[in-house]
Protein backbone atom coordinates (compact mmCIF):
# COMPACT_ATOMS: atom_id res chain seq x y z
CA UNK A 1 0.00 0.00 0.00
CA UNK A 2 0.95 3.74 -0.41
CA UNK A 3 2.22 5.21 2.20
CA UNK A 4 0.92 8.24 2.03
CA UNK A 5 -2.95 8.74 0.80
CA UNK A 6 -5.70 11.78 0.98
CA UNK A 7 -6.63 12.46 4.23
CA UNK A 8 -10.36 12.99 3.55
CA UNK A 9 -11.10 10.68 0.74
CA UNK A 10 -8.69 8.29 1.88
CA UNK A 11 -7.82 7.97 -1.98
CA UNK A 12 -3.76 8.16 -3.39
CA UNK A 13 -2.47 11.42 -4.13
CA UNK A 14 -1.46 10.99 -7.67
CA UNK A 15 1.08 14.61 -7.20
CA UNK A 16 2.84 13.96 -4.07
CA UNK A 17 4.74 10.56 -2.94
CA UNK A 18 7.38 10.15 0.26
CA UNK A 19 11.11 10.39 -0.56
CA UNK A 20 13.11 8.92 1.88
CA UNK A 21 16.54 9.18 2.26
CA UNK A 22 19.69 7.60 1.70
CA UNK A 23 19.78 7.94 5.12
CA UNK A 24 16.77 6.79 6.52
CA UNK A 25 16.90 3.20 4.30
CA UNK A 26 20.36 2.74 5.94
CA UNK A 27 18.35 2.06 9.07
CA UNK A 28 15.40 1.33 7.53
CA UNK A 29 14.08 -0.83 10.53
CA UNK A 30 14.67 1.39 13.12
CA UNK A 31 13.08 4.43 10.56
CA UNK A 32 9.86 2.34 10.41
CA UNK A 33 9.37 1.40 13.65
CA UNK A 34 9.94 5.18 14.98
CA UNK A 35 7.91 6.54 12.48
CA UNK A 36 4.76 4.16 13.36
CA UNK A 37 5.07 4.95 16.71
CA UNK A 38 4.93 8.48 16.42
CA UNK A 39 1.88 8.42 13.90
CA UNK A 40 0.18 6.80 17.15
CA UNK A 41 -2.83 8.62 18.98
CA UNK A 42 -3.39 8.28 23.01
CA UNK A 43 -5.51 5.46 22.89
CA UNK A 44 -3.03 3.23 20.33
CA UNK A 45 0.24 4.18 22.83
CA UNK A 46 -1.71 2.39 25.66
CA UNK A 47 -3.25 -0.75 23.38
CA UNK A 48 -0.19 -1.34 21.93
CA UNK A 49 2.24 -1.06 25.52
CA UNK A 50 -0.94 -3.35 26.97
CA UNK A 51 -0.54 -5.96 23.83
CA UNK A 52 3.15 -6.20 24.28
CA UNK A 53 2.48 -6.99 27.54
CA UNK A 54 0.36 -9.72 26.99
CA UNK A 55 3.08 -11.00 24.45
CA UNK A 56 5.65 -10.98 26.70
CA UNK A 57 3.55 -12.66 30.14
CA UNK A 58 2.67 -15.51 27.08
CA UNK A 59 6.26 -16.00 26.12
CA UNK A 60 7.21 -16.09 29.73
CA UNK A 61 5.09 -18.89 30.82
CA UNK A 62 5.92 -20.78 27.98
CA UNK A 63 9.15 -20.76 28.51
CA UNK A 64 8.20 -22.04 32.08
CA UNK A 65 6.21 -24.64 31.12
CA UNK A 66 8.77 -25.93 28.20
CA UNK A 67 12.37 -25.20 30.26
CA UNK A 68 14.16 -28.57 30.61
CA UNK A 69 15.14 -28.91 33.99
CA UNK A 70 16.82 -31.83 35.61
CA UNK A 71 15.36 -33.09 39.01
CA UNK A 72 18.20 -31.61 41.38
CA UNK A 73 17.66 -28.23 40.67
CA UNK A 74 14.01 -28.29 39.76
CA UNK A 75 13.76 -26.48 43.41
CA UNK A 76 16.48 -24.10 42.77
CA UNK A 77 14.89 -23.01 39.42
CA UNK A 78 11.32 -22.51 41.77
CA UNK A 79 13.58 -20.34 44.37
CA UNK A 80 15.46 -18.34 41.35
CA UNK A 81 12.11 -17.97 39.24
CA UNK A 82 10.62 -14.50 41.01
CA UNK A 83 13.98 -12.61 41.15
CA UNK A 84 14.77 -14.14 37.47
CA UNK A 85 11.21 -12.62 36.15
CA UNK A 86 11.12 -9.51 37.91
CA UNK A 87 14.30 -8.79 36.11
CA UNK A 88 13.09 -9.57 32.75
CA UNK A 89 10.05 -7.51 33.49
CA UNK A 90 12.31 -4.59 34.15
CA UNK A 91 14.62 -5.21 31.10
CA UNK A 92 11.28 -5.07 29.27
CA UNK A 93 10.17 -1.87 30.94
CA UNK A 94 13.27 -0.26 30.22
CA UNK A 95 13.63 -1.68 26.14
CA UNK A 96 10.24 0.29 26.15
CA UNK A 97 11.06 3.56 27.44
CA UNK A 98 14.45 3.37 25.62
CA UNK A 99 12.57 3.04 22.29
CA UNK A 100 9.92 6.01 22.83
CA UNK A 101 12.47 8.32 24.00
CA UNK A 102 14.93 8.06 20.99
CA UNK A 103 11.90 8.20 19.01
CA UNK A 104 11.61 11.42 20.71
CA UNK A 105 14.47 12.87 20.94
CA UNK A 106 17.37 11.40 19.22
CA UNK A 107 17.62 12.87 15.82
CA UNK A 108 17.05 11.14 12.80
CA UNK A 109 16.78 11.28 9.27
CA UNK A 110 12.97 11.69 8.00
CA UNK A 111 10.45 11.05 5.19
CA UNK A 112 9.51 13.70 3.32
CA UNK A 113 6.59 14.44 0.72
CA UNK A 114 8.01 15.47 -2.84
CA UNK A 115 5.63 17.15 -5.02
CA UNK A 116 5.49 17.21 -8.47
CA UNK A 117 5.08 19.53 -10.24
CA UNK A 118 7.51 21.32 -7.77
CA UNK A 119 6.80 24.93 -8.79
CA UNK A 120 3.31 24.69 -8.44
CA UNK A 121 2.21 22.75 -5.14
CA UNK A 122 3.05 23.76 -1.84
CA UNK A 123 3.43 22.12 1.43
CA UNK A 124 2.06 24.09 4.20
CA UNK A 125 2.77 23.01 8.15
CA UNK A 126 -0.15 25.63 10.09
CA UNK A 127 0.89 24.50 13.63
CA UNK A 128 4.69 24.44 14.99
CA UNK A 129 5.93 25.78 18.30
CA UNK A 130 9.19 27.11 19.52
CA UNK A 131 10.84 27.02 22.33
CA UNK A 132 9.04 29.83 23.08
CA UNK A 133 6.47 28.25 23.99
CA UNK A 134 5.88 27.53 27.39
CA UNK A 135 5.33 23.57 26.20
CA UNK A 136 8.50 23.70 23.86
CA UNK A 137 11.71 21.64 24.17
CA UNK A 138 14.17 23.41 25.51
CA UNK A 139 16.48 25.07 23.17
CA UNK A 140 13.94 24.27 20.31
CA UNK A 141 15.36 27.40 18.30
CA UNK A 142 12.99 29.02 15.16
CA UNK A 143 15.75 27.10 13.19
CA UNK A 144 15.79 23.70 14.57
CA UNK A 145 12.00 24.26 13.70
CA UNK A 146 12.95 25.34 10.16
CA UNK A 147 15.19 22.32 9.81
CA UNK A 148 12.88 19.74 10.75
CA UNK A 149 10.22 21.06 8.21
CA UNK A 150 12.38 20.85 5.38
CA UNK A 151 13.33 17.45 6.27
CA UNK A 152 9.60 16.49 6.15
CA UNK A 153 9.71 18.02 2.69
CA UNK A 154 7.75 21.33 4.08
CA UNK A 155 7.96 24.67 2.12
CA UNK A 156 6.25 26.92 4.82
CA UNK A 157 5.65 26.57 8.21
CA UNK A 158 3.75 28.86 10.76
CA UNK A 159 5.37 29.12 14.01
CA UNK A 160 2.04 29.32 16.39
CA UNK A 161 3.54 29.65 20.00
CA UNK A 162 1.52 30.47 22.85
CA UNK A 163 1.32 34.06 24.53
CA UNK A 164 4.56 35.24 22.29
CA UNK A 165 5.33 35.91 18.51
CA UNK A 166 8.93 36.03 19.31
CA UNK A 167 10.06 32.87 17.69
CA UNK A 168 8.17 33.94 14.89
CA UNK A 169 9.87 36.85 14.69
CA UNK A 170 13.09 35.51 14.94
CA UNK A 171 12.63 32.56 12.28
CA UNK A 172 11.12 35.63 9.67
CA UNK A 173 14.26 37.03 10.58
CA UNK A 174 16.20 34.76 8.96
CA UNK A 175 14.05 33.68 5.80
CA UNK A 176 15.34 33.61 2.20
CA UNK A 177 14.61 36.07 -0.13
CA UNK A 178 12.89 33.55 -2.11
CA UNK A 179 10.22 30.87 -0.81
CA UNK A 180 12.29 28.80 -3.35
CA UNK A 181 15.75 28.95 -2.04
CA UNK A 182 14.72 27.51 1.41
CA UNK A 183 11.74 26.96 3.81
CA UNK A 184 10.29 29.64 4.97
CA UNK A 185 8.96 30.65 8.31
CA UNK A 186 5.85 32.44 8.75
CA UNK A 187 3.77 34.08 11.50
CA UNK A 188 0.87 33.14 13.69
CA UNK A 189 0.12 32.85 17.59
CA UNK A 190 -1.98 30.06 19.83
CA UNK A 191 -5.06 31.87 21.42
CA UNK A 192 -8.00 30.39 23.23
CA UNK A 193 -11.81 31.60 21.76
CA UNK A 194 -14.52 30.85 24.07
CA UNK A 195 -12.83 28.12 25.44
CA UNK A 196 -11.38 26.57 22.47
CA UNK A 197 -7.79 26.95 20.75
CA UNK A 198 -7.29 28.75 17.80
CA UNK A 199 -4.23 29.91 15.89
CA UNK A 200 -4.43 33.80 13.99
CA UNK A 201 -2.31 33.77 11.20
CA UNK A 202 -0.48 36.87 10.88
CA UNK A 203 -1.42 38.59 14.58
CA UNK A 204 1.07 41.29 15.46
CA UNK A 205 2.77 41.65 12.22
CA UNK A 206 -0.43 42.20 9.28
CA UNK A 207 -2.75 42.59 12.07
CA UNK A 208 -2.18 44.57 15.52
CA UNK A 209 -4.33 44.24 18.50
CA UNK A 210 -5.99 41.40 17.82
CA UNK A 211 -5.16 39.70 21.40
CA UNK A 212 -6.36 40.30 24.76
CA UNK A 213 -3.44 41.93 27.12
CA UNK A 214 -0.70 39.47 27.36
CA UNK A 215 -1.53 37.45 24.02
CA UNK A 216 -3.50 35.11 26.06
CA UNK A 217 -7.50 35.18 24.12
CA UNK A 218 -9.05 36.69 21.29
CA UNK A 219 -10.33 40.12 21.42
CA UNK A 220 -13.44 39.52 19.88
CA UNK A 221 -14.08 43.41 18.89
CA UNK A 222 -10.92 43.98 17.77
CA UNK A 223 -11.19 40.93 15.64
CA UNK A 224 -14.59 41.92 14.13
CA UNK A 225 -13.40 45.65 13.16
CA UNK A 226 -10.28 43.88 11.52
CA UNK A 227 -12.86 41.57 9.45
CA UNK A 228 -14.88 44.56 8.01
CA UNK A 229 -12.74 44.67 5.25
CA UNK A 230 -13.90 42.07 2.78
CA UNK A 231 -10.97 39.75 1.03
CA UNK A 232 -8.65 41.16 4.09
CA UNK A 233 -10.21 39.34 6.79
CA UNK A 234 -7.73 37.76 9.77
CA UNK A 235 -7.20 33.82 9.00
CA UNK A 236 -8.41 32.15 12.48
CA UNK A 237 -7.75 28.05 12.41
CA UNK A 238 -9.16 25.82 14.50
CA UNK A 239 -7.21 23.33 16.26
CA UNK A 240 -7.82 20.16 17.86
CA UNK A 241 -8.28 18.69 20.31
CA UNK A 242 -10.85 20.43 21.06
CA UNK A 243 -14.53 20.83 20.28
CA UNK A 244 -14.70 21.76 16.25
CA UNK A 245 -18.77 22.55 16.89
CA UNK A 246 -17.86 25.47 19.47
CA UNK A 247 -16.05 27.18 16.78
CA UNK A 248 -17.26 30.46 15.83
CA UNK A 249 -17.20 30.54 11.84
CA UNK A 250 -17.39 33.20 9.95
CA UNK A 251 -20.36 33.74 7.85
CA UNK A 252 -18.71 35.17 4.79
CA UNK A 253 -16.30 38.26 3.21
CA UNK A 254 -16.47 40.89 6.04
CA UNK A 255 -17.16 38.88 9.19
CA UNK A 256 -14.85 37.44 11.73
CA UNK A 257 -14.66 33.80 12.53
CA UNK A 258 -12.95 30.64 12.07
CA UNK A 259 -11.98 30.24 7.91
CA UNK A 260 -10.16 26.95 8.07
CA UNK A 261 -9.99 23.94 10.59
CA UNK A 262 -7.59 21.16 11.17
CA UNK A 263 -8.07 18.06 10.30
CA UNK A 264 -4.57 16.22 11.22
CA UNK A 265 -3.07 17.35 14.12
CA UNK A 266 0.43 15.81 15.05
CA UNK A 267 0.07 15.75 19.04
CA UNK A 268 -1.49 12.16 20.01
CA UNK A 269 -4.43 13.71 21.74
CA UNK A 270 -4.89 15.39 18.52
CA UNK A 271 -3.97 12.31 16.17
CA UNK A 272 -6.51 10.46 18.41
CA UNK A 273 -9.63 13.28 17.70
CA UNK A 274 -8.51 13.38 13.95
CA UNK A 275 -9.36 10.08 13.29
CA UNK A 276 -12.12 9.28 15.64
CA UNK A 277 -13.93 12.13 13.91
CA UNK A 278 -12.49 12.61 10.53
CA UNK A 279 -16.27 12.33 8.53
CA UNK A 280 -17.62 14.49 11.79
CA UNK A 281 -14.65 17.07 11.22
CA UNK A 282 -15.21 17.22 7.15
CA UNK A 283 -18.85 17.46 7.46
CA UNK A 284 -18.60 20.26 9.63
CA UNK A 285 -16.13 22.07 7.47
CA UNK A 286 -18.20 21.74 4.42
CA UNK A 287 -21.24 22.71 6.04
CA UNK A 288 -19.84 26.17 7.67
CA UNK A 289 -17.57 26.72 4.26
CA UNK A 290 -14.12 26.31 5.90
CA UNK A 291 -10.78 25.05 4.36
CA UNK A 292 -9.03 22.25 5.97
CA UNK A 293 -5.77 22.11 6.73
CA UNK A 294 -3.26 20.00 9.17
CA UNK A 295 -0.55 21.17 12.00
CA UNK A 296 2.31 19.12 12.93
CA UNK A 297 1.99 20.76 16.73
CA UNK A 298 5.79 19.96 17.24
CA UNK A 299 6.66 21.42 20.09
CA UNK A 300 10.69 19.56 19.38
CA UNK A 301 9.72 16.36 19.78
CA UNK A 302 10.05 13.44 17.30
CA UNK A 303 11.13 13.11 13.92
CA UNK A 304 7.80 12.51 11.84
CA UNK A 305 5.84 14.42 10.11
CA UNK A 306 2.15 13.60 10.19
CA UNK A 307 0.39 14.86 7.46
CA UNK A 308 1.09 18.07 4.93
CA UNK A 309 -1.28 20.67 3.75
CA UNK A 310 -1.31 21.87 0.20
CA UNK A 311 -1.94 24.27 -1.63
CA UNK A 312 -2.16 24.81 -5.79
CA UNK A 313 0.06 28.17 -5.83
CA UNK A 314 1.91 29.09 -8.93
CA UNK A 315 5.09 30.98 -8.99
CA UNK A 316 5.06 30.29 -4.94
CA UNK A 317 8.99 29.90 -5.36
CA UNK A 318 9.27 33.99 -6.29
CA UNK A 319 7.60 35.34 -3.36
CA UNK A 320 9.38 36.44 -0.62
CA UNK A 321 7.51 36.05 3.26
CA UNK A 322 5.13 38.96 2.79
CA UNK A 323 3.59 38.34 -0.39
CA UNK A 324 3.41 34.31 0.25
CA UNK A 325 1.74 35.00 3.54
CA UNK A 326 -0.50 36.92 1.70
CA UNK A 327 -1.25 34.45 -1.31
CA UNK A 328 -1.58 31.41 1.48
CA UNK A 329 -4.56 33.87 3.45
CA UNK A 330 -6.18 34.37 -0.13
CA UNK A 331 -6.56 31.06 -0.89
CA UNK A 332 -7.80 29.63 2.84
CA UNK A 333 -10.56 32.63 2.57
CA UNK A 334 -12.00 30.35 -0.79
CA UNK A 335 -13.16 27.41 1.48
CA UNK A 336 -13.69 24.32 1.22
CA UNK A 337 -11.58 22.82 -1.75
CA UNK A 338 -8.68 25.34 -1.40
CA UNK A 339 -6.87 23.24 -0.13
CA UNK A 340 -5.68 19.57 -0.54
CA UNK A 341 -4.47 17.42 2.95
CA UNK A 342 -2.15 14.32 2.64
CA UNK A 343 -1.24 12.07 5.59
CA UNK A 344 0.69 9.22 6.08
CA UNK A 345 -0.97 6.02 6.64
CA UNK A 346 -1.10 4.07 9.86
CA UNK A 347 -3.52 1.21 10.96
CA UNK A 348 -6.79 2.21 13.00
CA UNK A 349 -7.14 5.73 11.03
CA UNK A 350 -10.36 5.38 9.61
CA UNK A 351 -13.07 6.86 12.18
CA UNK A 352 -11.20 4.09 14.42
CA UNK A 353 -13.77 3.69 17.15
CA UNK A 354 -13.48 -0.12 16.33
CA UNK A 355 -13.23 -1.66 19.93
CA UNK A 356 -11.82 -4.99 18.30
CA UNK A 357 -9.99 -3.03 16.04
CA UNK A 358 -8.26 -1.12 19.25
CA UNK A 359 -7.51 -4.25 21.31
CA UNK A 360 -5.77 -5.81 17.99
CA UNK A 361 -3.51 -2.97 17.70
CA UNK A 362 -0.27 -4.33 17.68
CA UNK A 363 -0.79 -7.18 15.36
CA UNK A 364 -2.69 -4.08 12.87
CA UNK A 365 0.03 -1.43 13.39
CA UNK A 366 2.81 -4.31 12.78
CA UNK A 367 1.20 -5.59 9.56
CA UNK A 368 0.29 -2.00 8.21
CA UNK A 369 3.78 -1.04 8.74
CA UNK A 370 5.22 -3.84 6.58
CA UNK A 371 2.41 -2.99 3.96
CA UNK A 372 3.65 0.46 3.14
CA UNK A 373 7.34 -0.30 2.63
CA UNK A 374 9.00 0.49 -0.63
CA UNK A 375 10.85 -1.35 -2.21
CA UNK A 376 13.91 -0.05 -1.20
CA UNK A 377 13.04 -0.07 2.31
CA UNK A 378 12.20 -4.04 1.96
CA UNK A 379 15.60 -4.74 0.51
CA UNK A 380 17.53 -3.00 3.21
CA UNK A 381 15.26 -5.36 6.14
CA UNK A 382 16.17 -8.03 4.42
CA UNK A 383 20.23 -7.08 4.58
CA UNK A 384 19.32 -5.86 8.08
CA UNK A 385 18.19 -9.55 8.94
CA UNK A 386 20.84 -11.26 7.59
CA UNK A 387 23.29 -8.90 9.18
CA UNK A 388 21.28 -9.86 12.77
CA UNK A 389 21.23 -13.65 11.73
CA UNK A 390 24.66 -14.38 10.81
CA UNK A 391 25.87 -11.85 13.84
CA UNK A 392 23.70 -14.70 16.41
CA UNK A 393 25.12 -17.27 14.60
CA UNK A 394 28.58 -15.96 14.81
CA UNK A 395 28.17 -15.13 19.02
CA UNK A 396 26.82 -18.61 19.01
CA UNK A 397 29.16 -20.23 17.55
CA UNK A 398 32.07 -18.33 19.95
CA UNK A 399 30.04 -19.80 22.84
CA UNK A 400 30.25 -22.56 21.67
CA UNK A 401 34.17 -22.93 20.92
CA UNK A 402 34.63 -21.58 24.40
CA UNK A 403 32.23 -24.39 26.19
CA UNK A 404 34.43 -26.77 24.24
CA UNK A 405 37.82 -25.64 25.40
CA UNK A 406 36.72 -25.37 28.83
Amino acid sequence: MSPIRDAVTFQPVSEARLHLSPGYLAIAPISAVLDTLTLLGVRQHIALLLGIIVVYVGIRIWRRRTASVSAPTASRWRRSAPVRETVYALFLLLAIVAVYAVGALVPRPMAALALTPADLYLSVDFHAHTRYSHDGLAGWEPEDVRAWERSAGVDVVYIADHRTVQGAELGIANNPPQAGLGTMILQGIELGWRGEHVNVLGAERVYKGLTTPGLRDVDEQSLALASLLASREPIVIGTIPGHPERFVPATGPGTAGVRAIEIVDGAPRGLDQSRLQRSRIAKLADSLGLALVTGSDNHGWGRTMPAWTLLRLPGWRGMNTDSLAYAIDRTLRIGPGATRVVERRVAGEVNGSNALELALTLPLVTWRMLTTLSGDERVAWIVWTWAVVLLARLVAHRRGRRATVV
